[in-house]
């Protein structure tokens, strides 16, 4: 499986005692999701309190939710590990991302107000630079917040929370998908497309381009794991 080459992120810069263990998580939750801490491996907390200038308490709370949410695995005797890419796992997440998706895509070509569709051409515009720049990290991060703008625009906040969780478990995936050549450029087309249909308030039509983005992104992982 051939990975996208990216730089350490940089170092948090903590702020205040409060803050400390959310920016811990982050870091960590970061560094998992872009492959710099690899699947498999042993994280060794002196290191992680180390690159982060980050205290054992905060360090230790912040691997622990991540253990919780299923990104990190507590491995008797040994310590936690970076839960391994299960094929298993992101398939069944797709699966529920359809139903859920589909439905939400429709809600919000029925509801969606002028500020959402000012909201989302700014991410577009922000996804064409990152296209052109090759900047599979930020084209992440606008991936990410596309989806959860389209969320907001069905003024379904139930759902729109099912999807968040969705999303964030998706990230290291999507990560993964992004080494396949030209991914970038469809993603970008996919998101062009959805837009548009969403601003004619074709929910039809924009169900079943979400489908087709979730299915292209069910094909690029096959590919690649």
């Amino acid at each position: 499986m051939t990975l996208p080459q990216t730089s350490r992120s940089a170092r948090p810069k903590p702020q205040n005692a409060a803050s400390l263990a959310e920016q811990a998580y982050d870091f960590v939750k970061r560094e998992i999701i872009t492959m710099r801490l690899r699947p498999s491996e042993v994280l060794n907390e002196a290191e992680l309190m180390a690159l982060t200038g980050i205290g054992r308490t905060p360090v230790h709370q912040a691997l622990h939710r991540l253990v919780h949410e299923g990104m990190l695995t507590i491995m008797p005797r040994k310590g936690i590990m970076v839960r391994p890419v299960s094929l298993d796992d992101v398939l069944a997440i797709i699966d529920v991302r359809l139903v859920n998706e589909s439905y939400c895509v429709e809600l919000a070509a029925r509801h969606a107000q002028a500020q959402d569709f000012e909201a989302m051409e700014a991410l577009l515009e922000r996804s064409a630079v990152c296209v052109a720049a090759h900047d599979v990290e930020g084209m992440m991060d606008i991936d990410r917040e596309f989806h959860l703008a389209i969320s907001a625009a069905s003024r379904n906040a139930v759902l729109a929370d099912i999807l968040r969780g969705l999303h964030e478990r998706s990230l290291r995936f999507w990560f993964i998908s992004l080494s396949e050549p030209h991914h970038l450029e469809d993603v970008h087309d996919e998101h062009l497309e959805l837009f548009r249909l969403l601003r004619e308030r074709d929910a039809d039509g924009a169900r079943q381009s979400v489908q087709r983005h979730i299915e292209a992104f069910r094909a690029t992982l096959f590919n690649r794991i």
